[in-house]
């Protein structure tokens, strides 16, 4: 990193480049099933962090309900939300179909665990009013 700049423990670097993203994922259980318990939060929790390590990721927080859970991701700019969104659901359904099956059974069917659909924010200090009052007050070349 330059000498310039004070170093910053909350922003990642890489070789070329210097980031700090994160999101916010909601996903939701098939047809907003109550399908999720506490011991099945716990263990989702545990499986959505090491899909994040493969990734290259952080997840940084996390927490449920009986039909959504809710989690904080860092990720570097390599990672495509998409895919990360995908390998989360997948893994996780196919963990907690195989480790909680009876509860399971009971509140899904068709072997579906998650909607295909779900929630990506962007997190960041700056609203985007904000970010686009910084641009426009830079100091830019007439020539």
């Amino acid at each position: 990193m330059s000498p310039r700049w004070e170093p910053n423990p909350g922003i990642r670097t890489g070789r070329h480049c210097v980031h700090d993203l994160t999101t916010h994922l909601v996903f939701v259980t098939k047809y907003r099933r109550d399908a999720l318990t506490g011991p099945m939060l716990k263990r989702c929790e545990q499986i959505m962090k090491e899909v994040c390590e493969k990734f290259d990721c952080e997840l940084t927080d996390f927490n449920g309900a009986h039909d959504h859970v809710h989690l904080l991701v860092r990720y570097p700019p390599k990672v495509a939300l998409s895919s990360l969104d995908n390998s989360l659901k997948g893994v996780s359904a196919r963990h907690l179909r195989q480790e909680y099956s009876a509860h399971v059974h009971t509140h899904l069917w068709g072997g579906h665990f998650w909607s295909r659909s779900y929630y990506a924010g962007s997190t960041g200090d700056a609203s985007e009013a904000t970010v686009r009052t910084y641009l426009q007050s830079q100091d830019r070349p007439q020539k």
